[in-house]
């Protein structure tokens, strides 16, 4: 096959006007399998310049049709015959480039994908990419190129063979696996695909995760600051994001020896992700109770109340960060019975929902009978109920009666009926 087109094959086929021609004819040929070849086939909707060109090339009526059958034969036998090229299949690779068989195409595609999952060691990622959804990833991530995606997997799966680990920053796992200390930060291909294999396997063991794609797409974005579930994946692998951020407050938590919550006994204390993660405190929870309030001023009204008679109290201090959240978790393994607290408004319900399906909660006065006693007395404290509706799982009454009064009271309006509880005297 000649290199440059014959100037009378692109005369009769190579004008700019019938480059979509072209492109559908090629089409009838990218459709079969390599070797193989269209027998015959009809194209409609010809312009009439494309129906001059096609039937002097078949030695057809120049009389105007919008469709013409074509046999591949006979073309190859005309091209052939006038020197113009080998085929009709070469005249057109001529004037085009090389017509790819799209069936061998995707099988090509395929098995350039499937090595990619073969090559992968770790259990988890190669778990994951079996599946549709995460090879789909995959693909996203690696920008449909299977060489890149295969060096992604290389440097995913380096940074998962090193996990679990015990309190270390993510920069520094970056750093020390994959020589970069910005390569796991949010917006990394990399970090996506850790995490959504961290989260795959967190969902088959049993712990409720938010959606692995979803999220892991989420983990995409190019902002600085992760999403409080991408900080919990890591949090549970051991790793560090922040570890300073968002420390978790509480009074008088029962904790076996001094050295890992080093407080004076009945003053508040802060507890940092890094120090729940990296000191693992030992907590002496089981069966006793330990309260949960949504405001800090509860808790300083109860230190300044009840001081270290106070039972062990945490606050959320409004929706629960990576910190507050580790901690309740680690207190539900040590066998506490945890009981909440918070503001009688809608995103007081909602952290309650969060906390009974999380770590099986109970309601601590935050009832339909305690909002009604609230209303009653707390007028100071009294405002709008705004926001959208939110159904109390653990009692729907409340809803109900929220709704029809329209009136949210603030957690401290009630401290004094909270602190009776908390008196361990």
């Amino acid at each position: 096959m000649s290199a440059v087109p014959d100037d009378r094959l692109k005369r009769l086929l190579g004008t700019s006007e019938l480059a979509i021609l072209r492109r559908r004819l090629r089409r009838r040929f990218e459709r079969c399998t390599t070797g193989e070849e269209p027998e015959r086939f009809r194209i409609g909707n010809l312009s009439a310049v494309e129906h001059a060109a096609l039937a002097a090339l078949l030695g057809r009526s120049p009389r105007f049709s919008a469709s013409l059958e074509i046999d591949v034969g006979a073309v190859d036998e005309v091209v052939r015959r006038a020197g113009i090229a080998s085929s009709f299949r070469a005249a057109l690779e001529q004037l085009d480039g090389p017509i790819v068989s799209l069936a061998d195409e995707r099988t090509r595609v395929r098995s350039e994908w499937s090595a990619v999952v073969d090559v992968c060691r770790h259990a988890g990622l190669r778990t994951f990419l079996q599946a549709p959804a995460g090879i789909g990833l995959l693909k996203r991530l690696g920008r449909s190129d299977a060489r890149a995606a295969m060096e992604l997997c290389r440097r995913a799966e380096a940074v998962l063979f090193r996990l679990p680990t015990q309190s270390v920053t993510r920069a520094q796992l970056a750093a020390s696996v994959l020589g970069d200390a910005h390569a796991l930060d949010a917006g990394r291909p990399e970090a996506a695909l850790v995490l959504a294999v961290l989260r795959q396997s967190a969902a088959r063991s049993g712990e409720v995760v938010t959606d692995v794609l979803s999220e892991s797409a989420g983990d995409l974005s190019s902002a600085d600051d992760l999403s409080e579930d991408a900080r919990d994946v890591w949090a549970r692998a051991g790793v560090l994001v922040n570890e300073l951020a968002r420390p978790v407050l509480f009074l008088n938590l029962p904790a076996d020896g001094t050295g890992t919550v080093a407080v004076v006994a009945g003053e508040p204390g802060y507890l940092s992700l890094r120090t729940l993660l990296g000191s693992a405190p030992v907590w002496s929870a089981a069966r006793r109770d330990i309260f949960i309030c949504e405001n800090p001023n509860v808790v300083a009204i109860a230190a300044d109340e009840l001081g270290s008679r106070c039972a062990p109290l945490v606050c959320t201090e409004g929706w629960p960060a990576t910190a507050q959240r580790l901690l309740l978790a680690q207190l539900t393994a040590a066998g506490a019975r945890l009981r909440y607290h918070g503001d009688f408004d809608w995103p007081g319900l909602r952290i309650g929902n969060y906390l009974v399906r999380e770590f099986g909660v109970a309601p601590w006065r935050f009832g339909a009978v305690d909002y009604l006693a609230a209303t009653a007395t707390a007028v100071a404290w009294r405002h709008p109920l705004t926001g959208v509706d939110v159904l109390a799982s653990w009692d729907e009454t409340l809803t109900t009666i929220m709704r029809a009064k329209q009136v949210a009271i603030a957690e401290e309006a009630v401290a004094h009926v909270l602190l009776p509880d908390l008196d361990s005297s």
